[in-house]
This record gives structure tokens, sequence and C-alpha cells, in this order.
């Protein structure tokens, strides 16, 4: 899901101040590594080490908007991270690294990524893995036969569609998107894949709007979020 004004509207009420990484979190981020990193291999140490490090170089680079898009909002941006050339990078290697986090078992054959935010990183964390891409869409925006789930919104009910044959009986997905707020939309991605016939390994999101709750519609598949604000 994209960061939208429902989603706004609901953080309005949940939100009261977000600010840039601080010295604290960076350290915060560092003690974590090192305990990750406590009896692993060298191998294991050295990619929580630079995970930790990307995470520290994307949260100075996301930013701030008060009253955005309605008053009260603090908006998080995640878009300056596709701006500059080596900040892109950086993200689509700490999302590598998170995705090799999850183990060899793990790994996905398929990335599925949700209209429209989970469609500018997707594509290419997908071609780092190995894996293919396949996109989510609103109803009506693909052609050929599709598979359907619906999803609450704040004002109703929308849908979500997948390509029959986009996913083959067997293969492990994960779906990504920018933020997950309340979880409905990435639960319909889910209800897509299983349709399918996908094994739904896991979610992988950018930023998380935790007050929101959302991962407890996500059945309890491993839900990841690469990186943590002050909300």
């Amino acid at each position: 899901m994209s960061t939208s004004a429902d989603a706004a509207q609901s953080l309005a009420q949940t939100t009261k101040d977000q600010t840039s990484l601080t010295t604290t979190e960076a350290a915060a981020l560092a003690s974590n590594s090192n305990d990750a990193s406590r009896g692993q291999p060298a191998t294991a140490a050295s990619g929580a080490s630079e995970l930790a490090s990307t995470k520290i170089t994307l949260l100075k680079a996301l930013k701030h908007f008060p009253d955005f898009p309605i008053p009260g909002i603090k908006f998080v941006d995640i878009l300056p991270l596709f701006q500059d050339p080596v900040i892109h990078e950086t993200l689509l290697r700490a999302l590598e690294l998170q995705v090799l986090e999850f183990g060899e078992q793990a790994k996905p054959d398929v990335i599925v990524g949700l209209d429209a935010r989970g469609f500018l990183f997707g594509p290419s964390l997908a071609l780092r893995l190995g894996a293919s891409f396949v996109p989510v869409r609103k109803k009506g925006k693909m052609p050929g036969p599709c598979v359907t789930a619906a999803y609450e919104k704040e004002y109703g009910t929308d849908y979500f569609q997948m390509q029959e044959g986009a996913v083959k009986p067997g293969q492990k997905v994960l779906v990504v998107d920018d933020i997950i707020a309340t979880g409905g939309s990435a639960a319909a991605a889910g209800s897509l894949v299983r349709q399918l016939g996908g094994e739904l390994i896991g979610y992988l999101f950018i930023l998380e709007i935790a007050a929101l709750n959302g991962r407890s519609k996500l059945g309890g598949v491993q839900t990841v979020t690469l990186l943590e604000t002050n909300e």
C-alpha cells in the first residue's frame, strides 16, 4: 500500500511527533547488530553489520513534512531514497540483506509488489535475488483472467488483482510494499498468492505505522520492517 490520505488520517490519531535519526537510535542499531552477530559465522556477522550501517544511512535520507496531506499529519517521505543513485543502491542492498536474513530455505522465487510504491523497488530487488517480479494492481487495471481479493478501506471496500499463472503452484513468494499501516492491502495480496497456489513466506516493508497494528491481519506470516522511525 502507498501512503494515502486514508492511512494518513488514521495516523493523525496515533502519531504526535516524528523526528529523524538520533544518536541514541544509531547506537541502538549498532548494538542490535552486535547482539545479532554473536555466535554467528563470520559471513553472517558481516552481513548484520552491513545491514545496520545501511539502515542508519537510509534513515538519515528520509524527509518529514508536517501537516501533509492534512493538518496534524507528520508525513514520512521515502521518495528521497530514490533520488540519489548512491542512496538508491544502498536501499536495494539493505533490502537484499534483509531478505537473506530470512534464511536460504526461505529464499523467494517470486517478489510480489503492491500497487503502486511496491513497484518502485520490487523489480530491482527481484533481479538482485534472481527471482521473478509480479505486480498486484487495483481491479480492472490488468488484462486477461485474474484472481481477485477484497480489502477494507476507511471509506469502503477496494479490490486487488493478480493475473492467473503469474505465480506457479509451490513457488515461494515474498510480498513487498513501502509501508504497512492497517494491513488490509497486504493481507489481500497474500490472499491472491494463496489463490494461485504460491507459498507465502513473508512480507517486507520499508516503514511501519506500528500503532495501527497492521501485522495482526497477516496471519502470523513472517513480517519484517526495514526501518524504524520515532512515531
